[in-house]
């Protein structure tokens, strides 16, 4: 575990952050470095790019007749955001109070180091067969993903896929993740004007359209903060113990916000619609003037059942919001990300291995999860390889902060998460074919 953590720290040090503002020399030396490491352990490794980021595959055969593993993970990170947020520097690993800190510290080179402490726990008798793929673009989603599987799909066929891009239910509770939200990006534009207008001399009987834009984003949900989308499909979480003070806790709900919408807090949270608009384009304060506003847009992101049909629902979201137009106003309802969601079929004999795994590893048995958010990449690999057991792991726990300032790993989860991928190996190995 020393060198497997100074090796985490290095890559951690490469600011491989893919979106097209920042230097992509930093990403091509994060998939060279992911690269080495792999090599390292006596794979032969390729590093392909199909119109996108560099991702990395290599492969190393196990004993004849054996099983074959593939496992993921991405080399790539989220920008940093404003730095003056973070107590120490991005890029710098650095370890407080038993956590490492740091921009990619979790999300997701633990995840790279992961695979690549199981293979050198195994050493030279690796009991099955591995191919490690490390994609160099999941964070601004994955666009070359499907031509890297039409191409080199059958370079990563596998009896299990275990991609290592979640998290776990608690510090010290390990978790299956069973289910994913799909999603849809949408932007709307409201128009209500030809050209902006004086607001004392036609306001009271011209609408603006940032009030319209408003009320029109208002319509999505019900006076309890459920979608008031219909059509959509929504479904029920598993049975675990999760309070209103656990999400005040992990959210940072302030004192005296409510929390929306009706059912189980896990069902509204892993296997119900959401929908959050998260960018307005509209006059800033600081620049606006006395006008009616001929026209403004809105981003709005709608979390998706896992079971949902991802164009299904944009086409719901679009009626209704046509529908539900204030005063006649132009609506435009533009397509701009969409994913489809993920609920596997957890059982059978590779689910088995892995729940006795992290049993072994934790010294707890695991729990099924849902998560809220969207990995569009796993419903690609269930599509791809539809015989293939998918575990969805990860490293992260409620504190780790992925996305967000002073983004952690808890060290001594990440040692159980890699004893337990190394014990799956094993497991798996000892499979009858």
């Amino acid at each position: 575990m020393p060198q497997v953590r100074a090796d985490l720290e290095a890559l951690t040090r490469i600011p491989s952050v893919s979106l097209d503002a920042f230097d992509q020399a930093h990403v091509e030396a994060s998939a060279e470095a992911t690269a080495e490491l792999l090599r390292a352990e006596g794979l032969e490794v390729e590093i392909v790019r199909e119109g996108g980021r560099p991702a990395v595959i290599g492969h190393r055969p196990g004993p004849p007749g054996s099983r074959t593993v593939m496992l993921y993970a991405h080399h790539d990170v989220q920008p940093p955001g404003d730095e003056a947020l973070w107590d120490t520097p991005p890029f710098e690993p650095t370890e407080r109070d038993g956590r490492l800190y740091g921009r990619g510290a979790a999300d997701d080179k633990a995840g790279v180091m992961a695979h690549v402490a199981a293979l050198r726990a195994h050493g030279d008798d690796l009991p099955v067969g591995v191919t490690v793929f490390v994609e160099g673009e999941e964070e601004i989603g994955s666009d070359s993903l499907p031509t890297i599987l039409e191409r080199h799909g059958e370079r990563l066929r596998a009896d299990a896929i275990v991609l290592a891009d979640s998290q776990n239910w608690d510090v010290g509770e390990p978790a299956l993740t069973t289910t994913l939200r799909g999603m849809i990006r949408v932007v709307v534009t409201v128009t209500t004007l030809d050209h902006g207008v004086h607001s004392g001399m036609f306001g009271g009987a011209v609408p603006d359209a940032i009030t319209a834009l408003v009320r029109l984003l208002a319509t999505m949900h019900d006076d309890a903060g459920d979608v008031a989308v219909t059509g959509l499909d929504a479904g029920e979480a598993s049975d675990l113990d999760y309070p209103e003070s656990r999400l005040r806790a992990e959210s940072g709900l302030l004192d005296g916000v409510e929390v929306i919408g009706t059912g189980s807090l896990l069902s509204r949270l892993w296997t119900r619609p959401a929908i959050t608009t998260i960018g307005l384009d509209v006059p800033t304060i600081e620049r606006s003037s006395n006008t009616l506003v001929p026209s403004a847009r809105a981003k709005v992101s709608m979390r998706l059942a896992p079971t949902q049909d991802d164009l299904a629902a944009f086409e719901a979201l679009k009626a209704h919001l046509l529908a539900n137009a204030p005063w006649g106003a132009q609506v435009e309802v533009e397509l701009e990300e969409r994913g489809l969601g993920f609920a596997a079929d957890a059982q059978g004999p590779v689910y088995d291995q892995a729940r006795a795994a992290f049993t072994d590893a934790w010294g707890t048995e695991p729990v099924d999860i849902g998560v809220g958010g969207s990995i569009p990449f796993v419903a690609a690999f269930a599509e791809r390889f539809p015989d293939a057991a998918i575990l969805v792991t990860g490293v992260e726990d409620p504190d780790t902060r992925a996305h967000g300032a002073n983004e952690s790993l808890h060290l001594a989860e990440f040692e159980a998460v890699c004893l337990a991928e190394a014990l799956l190996l094993g497991r798996l190995g000892a499979l009858p074919a």
